[in-house]
């Protein structure tokens, strides 16, 4: 069963930084392509970021470029999103998601996990 885990969301002043992981099981992770996508109160789920399996190519969304940067562990199984320079409209729940293939195709995930908060406010 494939598993995805999400954690280090909370709450954090504008201009903060926060680190979200997700601890993923149930398949090979160093095969495929991972991503991060969010969903802000009342709007729909919004792509962010993009890793390929050997971590060779990222690629970010016009909105959080600079900022955001994205990585894997693939000895952990683990994806990463280190977030910095936090902005009110950051608030949302970010999302850890599985590409069925190697490929980057924006949302098109097979599988996703529940999602962790993040709240950005002072």
């Amino acid at each position: 069963e494939v598993q995805l885990v999400e954690s280090g969301g909370g709450l954090v002043q504008p201009g903060g930084s926060l680190s979200l992981s997700c601890a993923t099981s149930g398949f090979t992770f160093r095969l495929y392509a991972m991503s991060w996508a969010r969903q802000a109160p009342g709007k729909g789920l919004e792509w962010i970021s993009a890793i390929v399996s050997d971590s060779s190519r990222t690629d970010y969304a016009d909105s959080v470029k600079g900022r955001f940067t994205i990585s894997r562990d693939n000895a952990k199984n683990t994806l990463h999103l280190q977030m910095n320079s936090l902005k009110p409209e950051d608030t949302a729940v970010y999302y850890c998601a599985k590409y069925p293939t190697n490929w980057v195709r924006g949302l098109d995930y097979d599988y996703r996990g529940q999602g962790t908060q993040v709240t950005v406010s002072s």
